[in-house]
């Protein structure tokens, strides 16, 4: 904790934050995600892509067994229900959804958010985890407990956003 971290890969250039929890703790009380960014990106989330590069920024440990792209590319079959479901980053920055902070997206606030940066625009990404829930009331609502056979499309969105449907 207090301790400032910079951050030079191909998305930022001597971008700098401060971590002021400690690591996967002290989170606001209605953020409860149910997987770690170590634990999504072994499960298979992304296609791959999504931390391909492996920045330095966070733990060498989140990428042993972790399901990445080789060529940097998204692969559908790496992400746990073999379903392609999330959009080009192209779509994300073209909706405004992208900020210059976290300029891969949401995953990217969360990874940082768990290593313990803590910024004004955690308000709006909580609102926006908080939202997505709405599909895993789909899944419970539609399936049977337990059939991961049953949207998976949906579940596999679910997990890109740290809600494990494999649960449901």
């Amino acid at each position: 904790m207090g301790r400032t971290i910079v951050v030079n890969d191909s998305y930022q250039k001597n971008y700098r934050y401060e971590i002021t929890e400690p690591v996967g703790r002290n989170f606001h009380p209605e953020f409860k995600p149910e997987l770690t960014p170590k634990e999504m990106l072994r499960i298979g989330v992304f296609g791959g892509k999504y931390m391909s590069d492996k920045p330095k920024e966070f733990p060498d440990s989140w990428y042993v067994k972790a399901k990445l792209s080789l060529d940097g590319e998204k692969h559908c079959e790496i992400n746990f229900f073999k379903k392609c479901v999330s959009q080009p980053l192209k779509v994300w920055q073209e909706k405004g959804w992208i900020y210059p902070d976290d300029p891969r997206g949401w995953f990217q606030w969360y990874c940082r958010y768990y290593m313990g940066r803590r910024m004004e625009d955690d308000e709006r990404q909580i609102k926006r985890w908080k939202a997505f829930k709405r599909h895993a009331i789909q899944v419970k609502k539609n399936c049977k407990a337990g059939d991961l056979g049953c949207r998976q499309k949906q579940r596999q969105a679910l997990l890109h956003w740290a809600y494990d449907s494999r649960r449901i």
